[in-house]
């Protein structure tokens, strides 16, 4: 019997990058899940912060040379790929040379939020998506965490319903802590609508635009929803804690030996 295929889109993932808590959680998880016997594969942007010396990345030339369209502008996309530390598993990062080269992640030094971030995020997950077409890889589970991947769902469920490679994919969706105060932009929606399969009135749930709007849309595609924060958003919390036909785990706490999400993996990759 084949294994399981399970594929995490992140935003953060020890050592990499670490921007909140549940950074360190992204790498437990994957080695754990590693270690329970699925198949693993990770997904991340290559930020310009993450040091490419220091973790030893190289490119992927089979899989670079894509070109990923957003708002009838073509950008190019560059896949590197490291091994994580003391486990067998591949991290896969996404490169751009005007939306990821930067030394600094959201804001710049100034701290002024960039006002690129709504087309970064649509760039990211539309191009985790197209990766893993050129892997020829159908992961059975795709874990989301980040408000940047929060349009993975979303994007699958409409855009992407009709490829084969994700035909079989259930959605996990991790709701983690508001990290920012400003909004990605009034055009935001408009270019996330990024092909034929996908309506305006599919990104309802994102329409503020802001980091808790974010975590909304995610969750409201998803099939299972987990939170990765000990204090989420109240209003998200109460609305997700109880939607019927989706499951719901709860934060466990920082020291949980994960086999929540295991469980969780488990069950939705029998279905």
């Amino acid at each position: 019997m084949s294994k399981k295929r399970i594929l995490f889109i992140a935003t953060e993932m020890s050592p990499y990058l670490e921007l909140t808590e549940f950074a360190e959680m992204v790498n437990k998880l994957a080695i754990k899940s590693n270690d329970s016997g699925l198949e693993v594969r990770c997904i991340m942007p290559r930020f310009g912060v993450i040091n490419e010396r220091r973790h030893r990345l190289h490119e992927v030339v089979r899989l670079s040379g894509i070109n990923v369209s957003v708002d009838n502008d073509d950008y190019p996309l560059q896949i590197k790929v490291a091994s994580l530390p003391n486990a067998r598993l591949q991290v896969y990062f996404l490169e751009n040379e005007d939306f990821f080269k930067r030394k600094h992640i959201f804001h710049d030094e100034q701290e002024k939020w960039f006002d690129d971030n709504g087309l970064r995020t649509i760039f990211f997950c539309k191009g985790a998506l197209e990766t893993v077409k050129k892997f020829g890889w159908p992961p059975d589970i795709i874990h989301c965490s980040g408000w940047m991947t929060s349009l993975v769902p979303a994007f699958i469920k409409t855009a992407y319903k009709k490829e084969a490679v994700f035909s079989n994919s259930k959605v996990i969706y991790t709701i983690g802590e508001n990290t920012f105060k400003e909004k990605l932009g009034s055009d935001f929606l408009k270019k996330a609508v990024i092909n034929a399969n996908i309506k305006d009135k599919d990104l309802e749930s994102f329409k503020d635009n802001n980091n808790t709007a974010l975590f909304r849309g995610g969750a409201t595609y998803a099939d299972a929803i987990t939170f990765g924060a000990e204090k989420p958003d109240k209003k998200l919390s109460e609305e997700f804690a109880k939607v019927k036909g989706k499951k719901v785990v709860p934060f466990k706490g920082w020291d949980t030996d994960l086999s929540e999400y295991i469980d969780l993996y488990n069950e939705l990759g029998h279905k």
